[in-house]
């Protein structure tokens, strides 16, 4: 019998067509799987990243943890301070002082109100700010401070993090103290620069661009690091660079990105933060870092001394060494040196954090993570004798001033 032959038009499948229908539905199937792993975060063979987290906008953040009108205005008296002696304007020195990292906001708010009591006694002569570093750059590995682990455990959860520094800024505010930062990342930056009235950029980030470009556009006054090599000119280039309208990319209070144009920051100078080889805390230094400044076109007093790091040897008892330098060339009438950085908490020393093997509940109260800081009863003591270098200068800048012509003329 002979096979049936098909009817006439009609074709039968071929194999092309039965591995084209094949591909489609490979196809449709890979889609659905790509799209299933980024809903689900799997990683890909293309990428480093396990999984993605969400996070709550700057604008929201402000919104769960607002700015009082008060508050906000004790922020921006004290930049406005802050700049007023920088540009020697205001013969007081500004003090940065507190400990080395925050890591237990208790511990900072304690720290905090016993600090007020020293700068309402001593503000005619000091501007006192306290240190409220929320980031730490490492060398190697190491904890990297409350934002980026804030239950100190290594868990990292960054969300809780800027949460939580932000909070602990806003409770140093409502003590009476504004706060200063280093700025580290600059995409923490907009989630709590409104709450910081001086910031700083670090030995390891002040040749950064991006940092520069970020000082240019924060809103108060910015300190340059010299870098760890002990180089006053990196610093002196970064204030240059920073000072310069200039454009950036940047995150808006929604998150968005965009291209910022920043006017340029006129409240820059430099921070002398000693080196691998040693201090730079002496007179010598300083007059290279005047005659450096001046040379790119700065006045006023833009010197900072850094009575740690490198000055200390990262040992508290340097701190003290270095700060009564400090207080000796001021005494002596030096106008260049605008205030100093201090690390200091309730207890003297510091202690090992090693997160998720370090115990929380065995770590010292009060006591620093990081750097040797000095406890407060010394902090007091130094301060007393900075305050007392101030009286020092102002009688001998106006026993100056009796000897001239102009103060003849007015007699």
């Amino acid at each position: 019998m002979q096979p049936s032959m098909p009817a006439a038009g009609r074709r039968t499948p071929r194999n092309g067509s039965l591995c084209f229908s094949a591909s489609i539905g490979v196809i449709v199937v890979t889609a659905v799987l790509c799209l299933l792993g980024l809903y689900l975060n799997w990683p890909t063979a293309a990428s480093n990243t396990l999984r993605r987290e969400g996070l709550r906008s700057p604008k929201e953040m402000a919104r769960s943890f607002p700015l009082p009108f008060p508050l906000k205005n004790l922020v921006n008296t004290s930049r406005a301070e802050a700049a007023a002696i920088l540009q020697g304007q205001d013969d007081r020195l500004l003090v940065i002082v507190g400990p080395c990292s925050i890591h237990d906001p208790k511990a900072a708010r304690e720290y905090a109100h016993r600090l007020q009591v020293l700068r309402e006694e001593m503000k005619d002569d000091l501007l006192i700010m306290m240190r409220t570093y929320l980031e730490k750059p490492r060398t190697a590995k190491g904890w990297r401070g409350l934002i980026s682990d804030p239950t100190l455990t290594g868990g990292e959860d960054l969300a809780r993090g800027l949460a939580l520094g932000r909070r602990v800024l806003l409770d140093v505010l409502a003590a009476g103290l504004p706060t200063a930062v280093e700025f580290l990342d600059p995409l923490v930056a907009p989630y709590i620069e409104d709450v910081v009235a001086y910031g700083s950029i670090g030995a390891r980030t002040v040749e950064s661009p991006v940092h520069r470009q970020l000082a240019a556009s924060l809103t108060m006054p910015i300190g340059f690091k010299n870098s760890r090599s002990g180089d006053i000119q990196s610093a002196v280039n970064a204030a240059v660079a920073a000072s310069s309208p200039q454009k950036r990319l940047s995150t808006d209070p929604r998150g968005r990105v965009q291209i910022e144009q920043a006017i340029g920051n006129p409240d820059v100078h430099i921070i002398l933060r000693g080196s691998e080889d040693g201090p730079n805390f002496g007179e010598t230094f300083v007059a290279e870092a005047k005659e450096r400044l001046a040379q790119a076109g700065f006045r006023g007093s833009q010197i900072l001394i850094d009575c740690s790091h490198g000055n200390s040897g990262k040992k508290y008892e340097g701190e003290v060494v270095a700060c009564h330098s400090v207080a000796e060339q001021v005494s002596s009438g030096n106008t260049a040196i605008g205030g100093v950085l201090i690390e200091s908490f309730l207890v003297a020393g510091n202690q090992k954090l090693e997160p998720g093997v370090t115990k929380v509940e065995d770590l010292q109260y009060g006591c620093s993570v990081t750097d040797s800081c000095l406890d407060f009863n010394m902090t007091q003591e130094l301060l007393q004798d900075l305050r007392r270098s101030v009286l020092a200068r102002r009688a001998r800048v106006e026993e100056t001033w009796k000897g001239t012509p102009e103060a003849s003329a007015t007699t």
